[in-house]
């Protein structure tokens, strides 16, 4: 489940158990600092811009309160932008969580369609995609490393220690799942074949053929392309799309949840309920 949480939704607490209940496997929440008024980036999802994208709350006390009262399900950022984000900090956040939590943290990120936002925060829409990559590099650095050190373009991190270390094991060392959203494309591909274990596709126009594109790139680096999931987001569910991305071979698909009040989210929650497999 996916939904954009604010002041004016449901609460954090309530809707993590509401969906644990029902059996549902992740939440995932998103992120937005703030939304400057200029308007000069039209939102891709249609103008006027939608209230919640102004009144997002912060996705880690959002992720931390509903880890607090929950067992099971895990904890997802969808997404998360380190474009505007100290990659030190951020790191600390993730594998806090993650140690607290047991294990159940995925990091969806993104590299930002909102340019003014991201201006805001010192940084251009040239530089995005190279600055995401390395913030996340040198995250993994942190998460992964006993003695952490990163030197690139856009971060420099001398050696250093940093605990706690994330519950999990990615790749071979402590971390987080890292799945990266977006069009597809061959840059996006080859960060994910790179320093990513899966992509987040918004939408599923397209996601067959792209899937192959997806492959390649991971055996172009040496790695085994089974290792990188795909996750349909914001999905309005169908049967008949759930069996289309199952035959895929995709095993978690991101369902939407309007931005509303407990008894709008909690009536959707039972809908998609009837969509679990052992339901």
């Amino acid at each position: 489940m996916t939904i954009f949480i604010t002041d004016q939704t449901i609460d954090p607490v309530t809707f993590a158990r509401e969906a644990e209940d029902r059996g549902f496997s992740s939440v995932w929440v998103p992120e937005h600092t703030h939304i400057p008024t200029s308007r000069r980036t039209p939102a891709p999802m249609g103008e006027p811009i939608a209230e919640e994208y102004k009144r997002t709350l912060d996705p880690f006390v959002v992720l931390a309160m509903m880890a607090a009262v929950t067992e099971r399900v895990r904890l997802g950022t969808g997404i998360l932008l380190p474009a505007e984000r100290d990659p030190i900090v951020t790191a600390k956040e993730v594998a806090t969580l993650d140690h607290c939590s047991g294990g159940r943290v995925q990091l969806g990120i993104g590299y930002g369609w909102n340019i003014e936002e991201l201006e805001d925060h010192g940084g251009s829409k040239a530089t995005r995609r190279a600055v995401v990559r390395e913030r996340i590099l040198a995250m993994q650095a942190l998460w992964g490393d006993e003695e952490a050190e990163f030197r690139g373009e856009h971060v420099t991190l001398s050696p250093s220690w940093a605990w706690p270390k994330p519950h999990q094991t990615v790749r071979g060392r402590s971390g987080v799942p890292v799945l990266i959203g977006g069009a597809a494309g061959p840059l996006l591909f080859r960060h994910i074949a790179e320093f990513g274990d899966g992509w987040i596709p918004v939408g599923g126009a397209g996601v067959a053929d792209a899937m192959a594109d997806l492959r390649r790139a991971a055996e172009d680096v040496g790695r085994d392309p089974g290792e990188l999931s795909v996750v349909p987001f914001g999905t309005l569910p169908t049967v008949e799309k759930l069996d289309y991305y199952a035959g895929l071979g995709i095993t978690e698909t991101v369902l939407r949840v309007p931005s509303a009040g407990r008894d709008e989210v909690l009536r959707v929650l039972d809908d998609h309920a009837r969509l679990l497999p052992n339901r």
